[in-house]
């Protein structure tokens, strides 16, 4: 796989000598113009390679998936470091199956353990996927949208990156403006708004990206004064009252007045961000189309998107690495329904749990993650992220699932005049202990954007969506076993907070996790803190 970067590496050498002359004038530089032009398309000739490469080598493993993930096997299990590994020399996967019960990769067994559970995926196998997905990608961007991948046209405004196989050398060659694993968010953000003629915007996810534009907002004016200070010339002044006047005018369509020739938004849409991605094309990035490069899980790409022009969120699952099973869900249950199945078995309309084989400790991973089959590319599925199964409410047994609660919350906050909901989070009443001479109850956290206080009426229209939503909690509230959801308003920084010290964790992966539902305390009281209604 990393066969078709050795080309790339070696134009790498030779385009040096041009980068450094780049760097040593300023671009605008009409004499360099040239090199900046030549550098750019011997990269981009070299990337167009590289994914022409990976796009044979995918086709051929998804029309023969089978086999294809009987190498994936065979390799997972002649990597294996247990020193008890029955299944060295074996690929049958009946005997897999038998000797390797399934694993669930949960929190409370690690604390409850005092182990810590291996990534399910070895960082070879992932290397290989994330590879495949950033080239192909970068190869299916450029074209749905050419002019993408122009020189300066890219602006990364996080210190992550949503490519998750890193290409920094031709990274500048390809338009990226500034420097190379920058890790300062207000320098990266300035570099880009001092570029007008931007098309594309990358974040490392959508709710870092939702953090630059609150930000954005709540700095403005700090930011226009070092916009104004940056450079005595008329440009960056001017770029500074340009920036004022898109603020004053609010959020809704904010990019593209402050970008006019943008185009397409970057950025990983990993579990638990469904909600950043609705608010930001609802207001700062209306009109503006929305790119996924990978479906990652648990610290690694494991799906492929290859499809810019079609709706966010479809995914292929390839057959190579790692090695990927699908755990069958009873209809209209998220109950486990039948022995695992291959990628090649999978059913269009079904609904399935990703299973992870890790090589180290051969671990048949339940990753949690609820997807369903919508189509197919050759023998493997191209599937949809609908729900983490561990992201349930129940307070009196009634299973709440994160998509039936979300979209509870959907329908409440549209009842709610001017309300945009940009993030929540949940809480068993117990876990605060709020439910001392009440029911057992949910207390939910919102950030909104449009709506400073929330009224009584307000917050009973949630209770009343999730009764609809879910049979089982209105038979619960209505024989008063459940109370009413309690509803707060916490204000803008609450939720960035959260994040921060759930990525403060030494085991934590990237993309960080946004969880709905909080098991503990002091996670909890982040938002608790914050409560502003």
């Amino acid at each position: 796989m990393l066969l078709p970067l050795l080309p790339c590496l070696a134009l790498c050498l030779l385009l040096l000598p041009l980068a450094v002359l780049w760097r040593r004038r300023p671009s605008q530089d009409a004499r360099l113009s040239w090199l900046v032009h030549l550098q750019h398309r011997v990269a981009w000739g070299a990337l167009c390679w590289a994914a022409a490469w990976q796009r044979k080598s995918l086709v051929r493993s998804t029309l023969h998936a089978g086999q294809s993930q009987q190498r994936a096997l065979r390799r997972c299990l002649q990597g294996a470091q247990s020193p008890r590994c029955p299944l060295r020399g074996s690929t049958d996967i009946g005997v897999f199956r038998n000797h390797l019960p399934l694993t669930k990769a949960s929190q409370l067994q690690e604390e409850e353990s005092g182990v810590q559970l291996l990534p399910p995926a070895s960082n070879q196998y992932r290397g290989e996927v994330s590879l495949q997905a950033t080239l192909l990608g970068l190869a299916a961007l450029k074209k749905t949208c050419p002019e993408v991948l122009a020189p300066e046209g890219t602006a990364r405004v996080t210190p992550s990156s949503p490519w998750p196989y890193p290409l920094p050398w031709p990274w500048h060659a390809l338009g990226q403006l500034g420097p190379a694993g920058a890790k300062d968010p207000r320098a990266l953000l300035l570099e880009a708004l001092r570029s007008p003629g931007l098309r594309a915007l990358e974040a490392g996810t959508a709710v870092e990206l939702l953090d630059v534009f609150l930000g954005l907002e709540a700095d403005g004016e700090e930011l226009a004064e070092a916009l104004a200070a940056g450079n005595p010339g008329a440009s960056l002044p001017r770029r500074a009252a340009e920036l004022r006047e898109a603020l004053e005018q609010g959020p809704r369509g904010l990019a593209l007045r402050l970008w006019p020739k943008l185009q397409v938004v970057v950025t990983l849409d990993a579990g638990g961000q469904a909600e950043a991605v609705a608010a930001l094309g609802a207001l700062w990035c209306q009109g503006l189309a929305f790119f996924s490069p990978a479906y990652a899980a648990s610290g690694g790409a494991v799906g492929l998107s290859l499809w810019p022009e079609q709706p966010h969120g479809l995914y292929l699952l390839p057959p190579g690495g790692p090695f990927i099973e699908l755990l069958p869900l009873k209809e209209g249950t998220r109950e486990e329904a039948a022995p695992t199945v291959l990628l090649a078995e999978a059913q269009k309309g079904k609904e399935y749990e990703l299973v992870l084989t890790d090589h180290t400790s051969l671990t048949r991973c339940r990753l949690g993650d609820v997807v369903q089959v919508v189509g197919a590319y050759n023998q493997c599925p191209v599937v949809r992220f609908i729900c983490r199964l561990g992201q349930t409410l129940s307070v009196r047994g009634e299973d709440t699932g994160e998509d039936v609660f979300s979209e509870a919350l959907g329908r409440a906050v549209g009842q709610w005049p001017g309300a945009r909901l940009l993030d929540h989070g949940c809480v068993e009443s117990s876990i605060l202990d709020s439910s001392e001479g009440s029911a057992p109850h949910y207390e939910v956290f919102v950030a909104l954007k449009g709506l400073r206080n929330l009224s009584e009426e307000n917050r009973d229209k949630l209770d009343h969506c999730l009764q609809e939503a879910s049979a089982r909690y209105k038979s619960l509230r209505f024989r008063g076993s459940v109370g009413p959801a309690r509803v707060h308003l916490v204000g803008w920084g609450a939720f960035r907070e959260l994040r921060a010290a759930l990525a403060a964790c030494p085991s934590a992966p990237f993309p960080p996790e946004m969880p709905r539902v909080l098991k503990h305390r002091y996670l909890a009281q982040y938002l608790q803190r914050r409560v502003v209604s």
